[in-house]
């Protein structure tokens, strides 16, 4: 279970991680309004951004299953398997935007999905044993 609790831990920090890659080491930097001075940004910092919103996007409904899978007793093992997963795609998918690489992301954020997509099947096959 540790090995879920950190991996809800770690997605949900994923929004900060790319927020803190986007403004990092830019002198010119606008804390009074950072979403304008973000909404302005090109290259890596634009694409680091935009996996912020995504990270947002992805990371409730996978809490969500997370949650499920606990409630419908759906055995550790395959929990920790979708969660692991699920986190490896993540990181990738967040690296591979920043460095550009569409296909490949596409792909990361394709397995992200199976993954929690994964965990509600699992919770309903639970239920009905």
């Amino acid at each position: 279970m540790n090995l879920v609790i950190a991996s809800l831990l770690l997605t949900g920090a994923m929004p900060w991680i790319c927020a803190g890659i986007a403004k990092a080491g830019q002198k010119n930097y606008d804390n009074h309004n950072p979403r304008e001075w973000l909404a302005k940004q090109t290259g890596y910092r634009a694409r680091a951004n935009a996996a912020q919103g995504n990270c947002f996007e992805a990371f409730p409904i996978y809490a969500v299953g997370v949650l499920l899978a606990f409630y419908t007793e759906v055995p550790q093992d395959e929990i920790d398997l979708y969660a692991s997963l699920f986190v490896a795609a993540r990181v990738a998918y967040v690296a591979l935007y920043i460095s550009d690489q569409d296909k490949l992301r596409s792909l990361a954020w394709l397995v992200g999905v199976i993954c929690t997509v994964g965990l509600y099947i699992a919770s309903m096959g639970s239920m009905a044993s």
